[in-house]
């Protein structure tokens, strides 16, 4: 763990990020190549001080991403001592957090409040998961907060809105009370309550991670995909990220092929630290997590850094010819994962260098 902060501090200070960013202030979302589509920069994406918007299929691992956050934020000296909080709206987080991301993970983990029996109690509106997080803020401690998910909170404004069609629709109201979308609550407060806690946030260097849920686009226009709660949840945004399933990994136990874990598309919508839209894969395995070092040892074989020969791959900086599997096995030792971050963001580097449109400055 040590030795992992030390790398992180070791290179902050040949990040090649904006100028007006300190590298040290990047969390890393535990993908290389992720953070790198955020940030241009290997060893963190997220910027402290700032709201980012996660929009994905189910399964395309949006939990997984938020843990891996608080895992990463644990080991790195300038957020281990953050709070960590997780408003589980769904009640449908649960994975093995102490197997996965470790025992300091599962233990710092919170709940937004409690109630009186001291239980762990989560935001059921969206009012209330504001309220929540200017609790928070208001606390003056650093902290991390994951709402999982928008989806699952209603708005006193639907809730209202039931209780007028319940009463028509049994012939206690008056006609038209009932008139209205159930949706225009939660979007007038998500406009409201993100301008409100902005700056708090900013102010106390903490981090705000909104999940929501993707659903079929049946209206007008080309996007098959859309997602709910109003336009203030993009437009305040740092950075917005769309995931979704691209496949499926596969390996063959008994002679039949079994479903190990999956294939996941990353397509950086909104992005205010670098201004650019980048795609990306990565593998999750739910026995495992994000397997960041697969990932990477694919991005360097598919931009033809590293060659493939037959069954092996070449990968001259280790001074090793192996097979995928033995690969990964030799990249998992005390040491590699620094050096291979570092190829990652050379190679990356190298394509945004040479994707650069090279013309006389305008100004």
């Amino acid at each position: 763990m040590e030795n992992h902060v030390a790398d992180i501090e070791e290179t902050a200070a040949h990040a090649p990020v904006q100028a007006e960013i300190d590298p040290k202030d990047l969390l890393s979302t535990g993908s290389t190549l992720l953070d790198l589509a955020l940030s241009d920069y290997p060893f963190g994406g997220l910027l402290a001080g700032k709201y980012y918007y996660f929009v994905g299929d189910s399964t395309s691992g949006k939990t997984f991403l938020s843990m891996t956050c608080f895992a990463e934020a644990v080991r790195h000296s300038r957020f281990k001592n953050y709070r960590l909080i997780y408003d589980n709206v769904e009640d449908g987080m649960l994975m093995d957090v102490d197997g996965l991301f470790g025992k300091a993970v599962a233990e710092k983990i919170e709940p937004p409040t409690r109630d009186e029996e001291g239980d762990p109690a989560f935001s059921e509106t969206v009012e209330e998961f504001y309220y929540n997080v200017d609790d928070a803020i208001e606390d003056g401690r650093p902290f991390i907060y994951v709402l999982d998910s928008m989806d699952g909170l209603s708005s006193e404004y639907e809730g209202e809105k039931f209780q007028a069609h319940k009463r028509v629709s049994r012939g206690k109201g008056k006609k038209g009370d009932e008139a209205g979308s159930y949706g225009d609550g939660k979007a007038k407060k998500n406009s409201e309550g993100l301008r409100r806690i902005l700056a708090g946030i900013r102010d106390t260097g903490s981090i705000l991670i909104i999940l929501s849920q993707t659903r079929d686009n049946l209206g007008m226009g080309m996007e098959k995909k859309t997602r709910s709660g109003g336009r203030a949840l993009r437009f305040y945004a740092t950075t917005e990220v769309w995931s979704s399933v691209s496949g499926a990994i596969r390996k063959t136990v008994k002679g039949k092929a079994r479903e190990i874990g999956v294939h996941i598309l990353l397509k950086v919508r909104k992005n205010r630290i670098t201004g650019k839209k980048r795609n990306v894969e990565l593998d999750i395995y739910p026995a495992y997590g994000i397997d960041d070092i697969g990932t990477s040892v694919d991005f360097l074989v598919e931009e033809e850094h590293w060659k493939k020969k037959k069954n092996s791959i070449e990968a001259p900086e280790f001074n090793i010819t192996a097979t995928r599997e033995k690969l990964l096995s030799v990249l998992e030792g005390k040491g590699a994962e620094k050096r291979l971050k570092k190829i990652v963001g050379k190679v990356w580097a190298e394509v945004e260098a040479a994707s650069i449109v090279k013309r006389k400055p305008k100004y």
